[in-house]
């Protein structure tokens, strides 16, 4: 049976994208992507990749080993994209990933490519998928308490980006599309009114003679007889070692004849320590001055010492990875594990930690120690040697009290976000020997994106794809919900 067709916008490094094409059924995957949208050239080059990769695997049956050189930093990307084991694949992708802003200006472009995709894989009354989440930084909460007196926040773009994705709803019709957003958008107001009501009802009739029902994802029903917080996905219910609440409408067209809808399934709790603690342990590097190993356990004795602990004789520093590391084995179980394990070789990509200056190892120190004995201070509780000299802290209300906040082992961890690229103050690693932010690959991992799954662009871009994307394992169960719904579930494990 052909795959169904999926169109996804907004794309960013492409969670929704791997969850859907993850899935199988006996002979070939459920889904296909077609078409996936991106503006950011560091996104679109991450979904060139693992489009390129994706089809390697269709084609060849596993990944190639020019795929594995790359990510493991013996070949170079001109190299990995002109090799006879890859060349004819990233053709492939070249094709599939368009780099495009989405906007009224620049529809007849959009529509273009997206029409000749659809053309040349759907017939008449096949189905096929639309998915994506337009930008949501004026949804969020963070972003509208800072732009609250902003006169232009009203006429920010950014508010009306879905009405792209509701043009492409209203212009091809999918049987069924899924939109993610942010949890803000429940309570942000626009114009007037809420903003999550006015979608809703855009989202149900797009074009005067097309009609659409909305479904949550977690509770049976249409949009009418549910609550906005029936839309609310917690991750860390459905297996995603990560409390990250997020809005997902699914729309199913009204004429499509599906079958009930049978909404997620629980999973038991999983924790940062389940998915992080077989990584190898690696230090931090040591910024404004030489990168010791002197240095770094200067940092680490001063840490331990205000948290009153003391360090075992002959202690020395974890091996310093500048990315990949070598002598690795995974050693994760059960469905989670073999899907971050994915079709990864030996050894372990993109983790390396930042270089952190002396001041803030010492603090992310003391707060894994004190977070190892169930504590979790905030930055106007830190001893007095390790508060940081910021004026606001005298002052009666300190904002983001716990902007040093350490991601507690036994826990799912906070949201990973796209503020991760900034500093990485809020995701400290819980083993205080490691005194640092977490890598790259530990957010991945949180995120749910197998280790063989690689992101381009300079360090700061890896970690704000990472930060704005869908957990790929939690795509991967709405993928099944929407299978069901076409009548091609269950599907292959």
């Amino acid at each position: 049976m052909a795959s169904i067709p999926v169109v996804d916008v907004f794309a960013g490094p492409g969670g929704l994208n791997e969850g859907f094409s993850s899935l199988r059924g006996r002979d070939a995957r459920v889904f296909s992507t077609v078409a996936s949208v991106e503006m950011d050239p560091s996104a679109v080059a991450t979904l060139r990749l693992r489009a390129a990769a994706r089809h390697a695997v269709d084609e060849d049956g596993c990944l190639p080993t020019a795929y594995h050189e790359f990510i493991a930093g013996r070949l170079s990307h001109d190299r990995l994209t002109s090799h006879p084991t890859f060349a004819a694949h990233w053709t492939h992708a070249e094709d599939e990933v368009h780099q495009h802003v989405l906007s009224e200006q620049s529809r007849a472009t959009s529509d273009e490519f997206i029409g000749r995709a659809l053309h040349t894989t759907v017939r008449r009354d096949d189905p096929w998928v639309l998915v994506g989440g337009p930008p949501c930084q004026a949804y969020s909460m963070v972003g509208r308490s800072r732009r609250r007196h902003d006169a232009s926040f009203k006429d920010d773009h950014k508010h009306t980006l879905y009405r792209e994705y509701l043009h492409l709803i209203a212009t091809f019709r999918p049987h069924v599309f899924v939109m993610e957003n942010v949890k803000g958008m429940l309570s942000s107001q626009h114009g007037g009114g809420p903003i999550f009501q006015a979608i809703a009802a855009d989202l149900e009739h797009p074009a005067p003679d097309l009609k659409y029902t909305i479904r949550s994802c977690v509770v049976a029903g249409e949009a009418g007889g549910l609550d906005p917080s029936d839309f609310v996905i917690r991750a860390e219910r459905y297996g995603v070692p990560q409390a990250r609440h997020r809005v997902i409408l699914l729309g199913v067209r009204s004429d499509v004849g599906v079958p009930s809808m049978l909404p997620l399934t629980v999973r038991r709790p999983v924790s940062v320590g389940d998915v992080l603690d077989d990584l190898p342990s690696i230090r931090s590097g040591v910024s404004r001055g030489e990168n010791s190993e002197e240095r770094w356990l200067a940092a680490l004795m001063e840490g331990a010492k205000e948290a009153g602990v003391r360090l075992p004789k002959g202690i020395r520093p974890p091996a310093y990875s500048r990315g990949y590391v070598h002598d690795y084995q995974p050693r994760l179980s059960g469905e989670l594990g073999e899907w971050i394990r994915g079709h990864a070789a030996e050894g372990v990509a993109q983790h390396e930690s930042r270089n952190h200056m002396p001041q803030d190892l010492a603090r992310y120190a003391y707060l894994a120690f004190k977070g190892k004995q169930g504590e979790r201070p905030k930055v106007t509780e830190l001893p007095s040697a390790l508060r940081p000299l910021h004026s606001n802290l005298t002052q009666d209300s300190v904002p983001f009290t716990d902007r040093f906040r350490v991601q507690l082992q036994k826990s799912p961890s906070s949201t990973v976000t796209s503020h991760i690229s900034k500093d990485g103050h809020y995701f400290i690693h819980h083993d205080p020997l490691q005194m640092r932010s977490l890598s790259v690959r530990e957010a991945a991992r949180l995120q749910t994106f197998p280790d063989d799954y690689f992101f381009m662009g300079g360090r700061t871009q890896q970690y704000h794809q990472v930060g704005n994307a869908v957990p790929p394992f939690l795509a991967k169960q709405i993928g099944e919900i929407v299978a069901g719904l076409l009548g091609r579930g269950p599907v292959a494990p």
